[in-house]
């Protein structure tokens, strides 16, 4: 995705190339810029060490263009006014919205997707009752 990225003129802006001294599946952290919708790196759900940097006019731009996208695992809303950051975060279809931070999870609170993402929950009561089979035998 990062090659195909390249390819269309984006910037790698740090990494953009395997680590092979970390062993055959290791690729740098990557940052790309000078990219946008419609690019592999954008519209596709990688989970690997690239990020897009995506130019935007404004918040309802910036929402807008998130939504659009077929996944919605997570995302994270950075700014230092909080109020305004949750604001934001209600508005985007995700299934986990962290603020001023991205990746944490709490096992004790349900993880999961909206839209192609996700396959039910993970985490929590309801991440339980998903991989549960409850059994009752009376007699």
């Amino acid at each position: 995705l990062v090659d195909d990225a390249r390819a269309q003129g984006a910037r790698i802006v740090v990494g953009g190339e395997p680590a092979p001294e970390l062993g055959p599946l290791f690729y740098r952290a990557t940052v790309v810029a000078d990219i946008t919708d419609g690019s592999r790196l954008v519209d596709e759900e990688q989970f690997g060490p690239a990020i897009p940097v995506i130019k935007y006019a404004d918040v309802d731009d910036a929402v807008a263009r998130a939504n659009a996208s077929e996944q919605g695992l997570g995302a994270s809303v950075w700014s230092d006014d909080v109020d305004t950051a949750v604001e934001v975060a209600k508005r985007l279809q995700a299934g986990t919205v962290w603020i001023n931070q991205h990746g944490a999870l709490n096992p004790a609170v349900p993880f999961g997707g909206t839209k192609q993402s996700g396959y039910g929950q993970e985490f929590g009561a309801a991440g339980l009752k998903a991989v549960a089979a409850p059994k009752v035998i009376s007699r």
